[in-house]
């Protein structure tokens, strides 16, 4: 059988793995753009450059942002929240995490989300309806994903993700409005007719696979969490068990929106019909079923 630290080997390399992917992207956009449309290195440099900046910009204050956005309270403390703060504390004394700071959003929904750069600089908010609603041992395993999530420093991994989409996008929009390709499409001399045809191809598909491979990293992400998790509580069940009373009570969140949605433990748009493959989560059902077949 399968144990939880086979399933976080696996979902790493298969992470690194799609990582890759984008890398390749961004080297054949690059450099069909320079042959195309004439413009040289700078223009490649400067839309990556830019789009790094505005991943900055997100990575030292999104965290703050993702929490406006999703209208949590805080953050509380010992004396406000107990309960909360006790569970939290006795979960980062065990895995030697920092205790991150506390944040409650008023949703009867069953959520949570973890947001910062690091670990020192974390964040976990987490809906009233998951603390009224869930069991004991079933927040513990919500609560040890989200901090997962801190310890596997997905937030920064997640942020690398962004800037090479932002990447291409930029590199694709460049392209697009670019008179350079008019020039080099009629230079029949130099056989760029194949090449314009692939490039326009390239130019028009890129953004949409390098969005396609975000959305299969965020997923292969949360079920790296989920089996983190579960070698954080050493009880599998608590988590499915909190996935179980998701799935049934399949209720979207009130300030759901696509920008924090990859944050959550689950897809806050409840049980909204769409395909696995332009989804930020995995299908509970396929969650549940691994943490089933963990030994750990």
């Amino acid at each position: 059988m399968a144990t939880a630290y086979d399933f976080v080997s696996t979902n790493k390399r298969r992470s690194i793995f799609l990582i890759g992917g984008f890398v390749v992207i961004i080297g054949a956009l690059g450099y069909v753009i320079q042959y195309l449309y004439d413009i040289g290195p700078i223009g490649t440099i400067a839309a990556v450059g830019f789009s790094a900046m505005m991943s900055m910009v997100a990575y030292y204050s999104g965290d703050q942002i993702a929490l406006r956005a999703s209208g949590a309270q805080g953050p509380i403390t010992k004396q406000t929240n107990p309960y909360l703060w006790n569970m939290v504390e006795n979960l980062c004394i065990a895995t030697g995490l920092p205790m991150p700071k506390l944040y409650v959003i008023p949703e009867q929904t069953i959520n949570a989300f973890a947001t910062g750069r690091d670990p020192e600089h974390a964040s976990i908010a987490v809906t009233s309806g998951a603390i009224e609603r869930l069991e004991n041992e079933e927040l513990q395993g919500v609560l040890a994903h989200e901090l997962s999530h801190v310890k596997n420093f997905d937030i920064r991994f997640m942020m690398l993700v962004t800037v090479l989409v932002g990447a291409i996008s930029l590199l694709a929009n460049t392209s697009l409005h670019s008179g350079g390709f008019r020039r080099r499409n009629s230079d029949s001399n130099q056989g760029g007719g194949i090449i314009a045809i692939f490039g326009i191809l390239l130019v028009i598909l890129a953004p949409i696979a390098a969005q396609l491979i975000r959305l299969s990293v965020s997923r292969k992400r949360e079920f790296l969490a989920d089996a983190s998790g579960a070698l954080m509580t050493r009880y599998p069940a608590g988590l499915a068990n909190a996935l179980a009373k998701i799935e049934a009570d399949g209720q979207p969140m009130q300030q759901a929106n696509s920008a924090t949605a990859p944050l959550f433990f689950s897809s806050p748009f409840g049980k909204k019909s769409i395909s696995s493959y332009f989804s930020t989560h995995p299908p509970v059902a396929d969650r549940i079923a691994a943490l089933r077949k963990m030994g750990a």
